[in-house]
């Protein structure tokens, strides 16, 4: 038993390994090399689960990055009230961000900025990620509209795609600023536009 889950656990090692290292680094800057050593791992090891670094960074993006977007929207759509979930959320998200993060910015975003424009071997995972997000979202305003929380002359689709593309601003600004007031300041306005969605 123990011998089957190894391979599955080294793999995940890696994966983790080079998601950090893609996201201090970026996809094309980080290194190999730097991942074998956060790991210990050899390259016979890397190459038998990844076939190149590209095939590397689309697991990556798959099964790390994909997965890291969805735990920050899903559980507001699950939540009763998705639209008081999703206030409360990202007043509390304006807190609670490290310098490290800060600085480093939203991996999602780092990824599609430096590789859906470039490759589209990536830009596909990428933008499926983005879609999934927008349904994600649009599905949380609808709950939002059915239960009488949330405004009805909205369009879901149109709020949805505002939202990411201000998250995402953000992301972009703080990255390039690296200013806590300015990270504060955006989700404040965000903060009142959500409140601006109740009914």
């Amino acid at each position: 038993m123990n011998m089957r889950r190894q391979p599955d656990a080294t793999r995940q090692r890696l994966l983790e390994a080079a998601f950090a290292e893609m996201h201090r680094n970026g996809f094309h800057a980080s290194s190999l090399d730097q991942i074998l050593r956060a790991t210990e791992v050899t390259k016979g090891a890397l190459y038998h689960h990844f076939r190149n670094k590209q095939a590397l960074g689309l697991a990556v993006i798959e099964e790390v990055v994909r997965p890291w977007v969805e735990t920050r929207w899903r559980p507001m759509l699950e939540a009763d009230r998705p639209l008081e979930a999703a206030i409360a959320y990202v007043a509390e998200h304006a807190r609670s961000v490290d310098e490290d993060m800060l600085a480093l910015g939203c991996p999602f975003a780092n990824l599609t900025q430096e590789l859906a424009g470039s490759d589209p071997v990536f830009r596909e995972p990428l933008f499926a990620i983005f879609f999934e997000w927008k349904r994600g979202i649009m599905a949380g305003v609808r709950k939002s509209q059915e239960i009488g929380e949330g405004r009805r002359d909205v369009d879901p689709e149109d709020v949805a795609i505002f939202i990411i593309c201000a998250i995402e601003g953000i992301w972009a600004m703080a990255k390039a600023s690296r200013c806590r007031e300015h990270f504060e300041a955006s989700h404040r306005g965000l903060v009142h536009y959500l409140e601006s969605m109740r009914a």
